[in-house]
């Protein structure tokens, strides 16, 4: 295993890395609303969830969406509502099921 050779996995790397030294420049400890005052570490989950739902260039796309085939809703998407309330996979497997109920219903009369 050579990880020099993922490319992919190099360049999240060092994008990440890249994102902790600036949240370090502006000091390596901050406080949250809960008042607990937390170190870089703690926020490297949020760093990553960043890095996924950001639009990447060479791709057009977000990672998650590339990954998951969907981008994760944020608390601020709450307010925004130009978003679809359903997730379309939901929807759509809804109107299948509606479709089998309905198929079954006549097939038992």
């Amino acid at each position: 295993y050579h990880p020099q050779t993922d490319g992919l996995e190099e360049r999240m790397i060092k994008t990440l890395g890249d994102m902790i030294r600036r949240f370090c420049a502006y000091g390596l400890e901050f406080t949250y609303s809960d008042g607990l005052t937390h170190d870089w570490c703690t926020i490297i989950p949020a760093l990553e969830l960043a890095y996924k739902i950001s639009v990447h260039s060479s791709t057009g796309q977000t990672p998650a969406m590339l990954e998951k085939g969907w981008n994760p809703r944020l608390p601020a998407d709450i307010l925004r509502k130009d978003l679809i309330d359903i997730h379309p996979t939901v929807s759509s497997f809804k109107v299948m099921l509606d479709k089998a109920k309905h198929h079954a219903k006549e097939k038992y009369e």
